[in-house]
């Protein structure tokens, strides 16, 4: 397909519609027949321009996505299977500089899944095609090179720390080895079933040695609080957890407080639920914060009033409501085990028994089932509403606004599927527009990966609490930035490997399209052999000096990967 650039302007809608090559495999648009097709070949920038808008709002669709819906339902879920609460790190992306305080299995299994989510759905869907193989490739190898170098380095910069030292260590080593079998599976070009297997097998592994050293190290402390080690992130204190969310329990005032306890009605929580601004706020607040809030895509958990308590409990609402998100409130139902009603909407929860399997059928394949007629005569969607809204019905009639009923931990599932099936047809639609800006400017899939892919599921749109706000925070990101990755490389190779392995064909080829790859896995080698020697020389204690290495060393990293992509440096003929 990428011949079209080179033949004449007036044959690229035909050429495109006629070489198999240009087909796009799932999504719902065709993003290569409408820039060379529905787009005037002078209004080529304009469709790049506007591409380049849907990628950035794709990325966005995955974070939000990811951190305000995903994750909560599966903290939910991990919760009603009754795991124990202690300190542990969030592993997404860690350019959020994210934690969170669960125990060491939640860490590396629920929460490494829920924040690395768009990272292995966007690996998983490019693996499922051989001609996008690249870009999970690329995205791989480049966020890992990105999160150690760009991330570490940059939370050495803001605020000298004492690393970790026995995570650090043992998350480098399994990271160094996971990055070692992915190079063997390049060299030879393949990866059979019992090599998939492997990735997912050493991942388990990885869990079993981070719970096992955790209980060591319990043992050897008795159990008991004692001030933690270098080793150990340091647990935060009710009002700091509190300030690092950017909550405050006098956001509305002394004028907000009810007088009389009150019920609202099932309308005014729907609506409440739904509101895009925080109106009491809203009025309160200068012009140029209402300017900043529009421009920003972010959710703010409110308050009550220290010492008024409203029925629902704390509310959780976006200061800005892009369509996405309202969306993702229509379909999405989301269980907060923090809250003291989980987050209970009834209203909302009872829209929701018709919407999220509605959305579920809807992205299944791009819509192929949901949209099947039953007999050529009814089709799939309907049948899908009217049990749904029979199940709504049901549930309004059996509950009340004030407590959630003991079935609640369903609609935990049930968020936790419908949101999957959102970032699996953003990482669709991602995917696919990442390959045709390939095509329009004749880029590999591998470049891109390493670059926009990388960089886009890295950031995730998240930005979480500064380091400077708690002395534990630097120890905790530099820790996500070796720890929460290992998940995305061996389940994301290793699963979208294992799923592209049918009809029985049982190998997967993966070769590499050109030098740059074998740059990229270098890369991302070598800079975890700095660390692995650097970081336990300096003896744990992380400064400047370390932060600005590894930038460095990422800056020569991207001027070596885009000279050669455009073959500035190229292997000798022989």
């Amino acid at each position: 397909c990428w011949e079209v650039r080179k033949r004449n302007s007036s044959e690229w809608c035909r050429f495109v519609q006629t070489n198999p090559d240009c087909q796009l495999e799932g999504g719902f648009l065709d993003y290569l027949n409408g820039v060379f097709c529905v787009f005037p070949t002078r209004l080529l920038p304009l469709a790049v321009t506007l591409y380049a808008c849907w990628l950035l709002y794709l990325f966005i669709i995955l974070g939000v996505t990811a951190e305000k819906f995903f994750c909560p339902n599966l903290s939910a879920i991990s919760t009603n299977l009754k795991l124990s609460h202690n300190v542990a790190l969030t592993p997404r992306g860690a350019a959020s500089l994210a934690f969170s305080l669960t125990s060491p299995l939640h860490g590396v299994t629920f929460l490494a899944f829920g924040n690395g989510a768009p990272d292995v759905f966007s690996a998983v869907v490019a693996f499922s095609d051989p001609r996008t193989a690249g870009l999970a490739i690329g995205a791989v190898f480049g966020a890992g090179v990105f999160v150690t170098t760009v991330v570490a380095g940059g939370i050495a910069l803001v605020k000298p720390f004492t690393a970790a030292s026995r995570p650090f260590l043992r998350d480098v080593i399994f990271y160094m080895v996971a990055v070692f079998l992915t190079f063997m599976v390049l060299y030879f070009g393949r990866i059979t079933l019992g090599e998939a297997l492997g990735y997912l097998g050493l991942y388990i592994f990885y869990v079993f040695t981070v719970v096992l050293c955790t209980w060591i190290h319990r043992r050897q402390r008795g159990d008991g609080l004692a001030p933690p080690g270098p080793w150990e992130p340091e647990l935060l204190t009710d009002t700091e957890d509190r300030e690092s969310l950017g909550t405050s329990s006098g956001d509305y005032g002394e004028e907000y407080r009810p007088l009389l306890p009150y019920q609202e009605t099932s309308l005014r929580i729907l609506a409440a639920a739904l509101s895009p601004v925080d109106y009491r706020k809203w009025r309160r607040k200068p012009c140029y914060w209402r300017l900043f809030k529009v421009l920003k895509v972010s959710e703010r958990r409110v308050q009550p009033a220290r010492g008024a308590r409203s029925p629902h409990g704390p509310r959780s609402r976006p200061s800005s409501q892009v369509p996405v998100e309202l969306l993702l409130l229509l379909t999405v139902p989301v269980v907060d085990p923090d809250k003291e009603d989980l987050n209970w909407k009834r209203p909302l929860n009872c829209l929701h028994v018709v919407t999220a399997p509605l959305l579920c059928i809807l992205t299944l394949k791009s819509g192929a089932y949901g949209l099947y007629q039953i007999q050529g005569v009814f089709p799939v969607w309907a049948l899908v509403v009217l049990v749904g809204a029979v199940a709504a019905v049901l549930v309004f009639s059996t509950t009340s606004n004030e407590e959630p009923p003991k079935y609640h931990c369903v609609f935990a599932f049930l968020g936790f599927l419908a949101s999957a099936m959102w970032i699996n047809a953003a990482a669709t639609e991602l995917v696919n527009i990442l390959r045709t800006l390939g095509i329009i400017f004749q880029l590999s899939n591998t470049v891109l990966g390493l670059t926009l892919l990388a960089w886009g599921n890295s950031i995730g749109g998240k930005g979480g609490p500064g380091p400077r706000r708690n002395p534990g925070y630097p120890r905790m990101a530099f820790s996500a930035c070796f720890g929460g990755i290992i998940f995305n490389i061996l389940v994301g190779v290793g699963l979208g490997c294992l799923l592209q392995m049918t009809g029985g064909q049982m190998v997967v080829k993966l070769e590499p399209d050109s030098l740059l790859v074998w740059i990229l896995a270098g890369a991302l080698g070598l800079s975890l052999v700095f660390s692995f020697v650097a970081v336990p020389a300096q003896c744990f204690q992380l400064g400047k000096a370390y932060g600005v290495c590894l930038l460095l060393y990422y800056l020569a990293f991207l001027c070596v990967a885009l000279l050669t992509e455009f073959r500035v440096i190229r292997l000798a003929a022989p």
